[in-house]
């Protein structure tokens, strides 16, 4: 698997949405983080993490997952949280992994595409459009609603 730089890539690779509430182990420092994958690429994804604290961006860990063709383990770095506007949702790059694992995930990868799951703009019709804005959107306020509770509380 080639190395995630940082840098933005022109042509995207495809994310692909992960069935079955997918759960991963993260670790960081040797704290295990339990996670749930929301969405997956060649260079990273997304998850949902289930308990705090949420890693600060830029750590450093690895992440440990099952696919039907094996387990898959790489070593990432923790970008930003709030994917979406959920408070818990957390992106992160793929910094390595051995060949075994990358076999696995690209071929695991292969068969989500081909189960309709990526989520190229081509393949959605308009109401699969407005229905992703609306979600997206509510996702987004909810997590403004969220940070606000959060505030008060503190207050």
């Amino acid at each position: 698997m080639v190395p995630n730089n940082g840098k933005p890539f022109k042509n995207r690779p495809p994310r692909i949405r992960v069935p079955h509430q997918q759960k991963a182990i993260f670790t960081v420092d040797n704290q295990k983080l339990i996670g749930v994958l929301q969405r997956l690429s060649l260079t990273g994804g997304t998850a949902l993490l289930v308990k705090d604290p949420i890693p600060p961006e830029g750590t450093l860990g690895e992440i440990v997952f099952g696919t039907a063709f094996g387990k898959v383990n790489a070593h990432i770095k923790f970008l930003y949280g709030g994917v979406d506007g959920v408070p818990l949702a957390q992106a992160f790059a793929f910094l390595a992994m051995n060949a075994r694992s990358s076999q696995r995930f690209k071929r695991a990868l292969e068969e989500m595409h081909t189960s309709d799951l990526s989520d190229f703009a081509g393949k959605q019709t308009p109401i699969d459009a407005a229905f992703a804005t609306l979600r997206q959107s509510v996702r987004q306020l909810s997590g403004m609603l969220d940070s606000i509770r959060r505030a008060r509380s503190k207050g």
